[in-house]
């Protein structure tokens, strides 16, 4: 089989097994990458030892992160099970270490700095969305008009990662801005869109959220995704049930979750350190 005919038969079958499209392209261009390394074998009789050290040249070599490893194994599963019709090689049975990072969070009084340096009502907007709702940036950029529900205060977030869809509450102060942001852009679709309609970029919601951050003359190491980060923090430290907050992130898995109760100050607070009682 030619490396061609494999790419188009890996994209066809996860097509039909219904990936999304962003899936389907990483696991595409990982495929390419590992037939590139096995251009001077013959693809049909890959030895598990070709397998090994192309797993150690991607970690050791490469420097792949966890995820990206992770990517690597379920994309040559993908491979044989469904292009080759094959076993699935042992050497594939592996369980990755995941490694724990904390992430990075503001806090409430960093989120009220970075709203109000930010004058710009689109750019407000998306900030405020995002950390509302502790969406995710592609989240954000697909929401539509028609999943704003005014009544119920609810916002509709559709086809989701994992191809799911949830409803989060929405804010009245959202709501507000929200009603003030249509009057002033009236966007067609997309609740926020580009200046010729349609989907607003990620680079540009970066942009803005950088642009916000040296503004205020915060110093920490965050990104986008630290609004979502802190949204769920921020619920913690207020005391919502942790099983709401899954359900509100989206997340398939409790463990998720429970990433942000290292992080969160709503146990560690009341708890008295022993140097407070130090007669110094």
């Amino acid at each position: 089989m030619k490396k061609q005919e494999i790419i188009t038969r890996f994209i066809k079958q996860a097509r039909i097994e219904n990936y999304s499209e962003a899936t389907v392209k990483n696991y595409a261009s990982a495929l390419k990458l590992f037939l590139q390394w096995v251009s001077q074998l013959n693809v049909d009789k890959i030895s598990d030892d070709d397998i090994q050290n192309y797993l150690y040249y991607c970690k050791k070599k490469k420097q792949y992160s966890f995820s990206s490893m992770k990517q690597v194994l379920a994309t040559i599963r993908f491979l044989y099970g469904k292009v080759f019709h094959q076993p699935i090689p042992k050497v594939l049975d592996i369980k990755l270490r995941k490694p724990v990072y904390l992430p990075t969070v503001l806090s409430a009084n960093d989120i009220a700095k970075l709203l109000q340096v930010t004058h710009n009502l689109k750019h407000k907007t998306i900030l405020l969305l995002i950390y509302s709702g502790g969406l995710r940036m592609g989240e954000l950029l697909n929401l539509k008009i028609g999943d704003i529900d005014s009544q119920s205060m609810k916002i509709h977030i559709r086809q989701a990662k994992g191809k799911k869809d949830r409803y989060i509450m929405l804010s009245e102060n959202v709501l507000t801005m929200l009603r003030n942001y249509y009057k002033r852009y009236q966007p067609n679709d997309y609740i926020i869109e580009g200046r010729n309609g349609g989907k607003y970029s990620p680079t540009s919601v970066q942009s803005v959220f950088k642009t916000a951050l040296k503004k205020s003359g915060i110093r920490k190491k965050v990104t986008v995704h630290s609004l979502r980060h802190s949204f769920a923090t921020h619920l913690l430290d207020e005391g919502t049930d942790i099983r709401y907050i899954q359900e509100l992130l989206g997340h398939k898995r409790l463990e998720t979750t429970q990433i942000y109760t290292h992080v969160s100050s709503h146990s560690i607070n009341k708890i008295k350190s022993p140097a407070d009682n130090l007669d110094i």
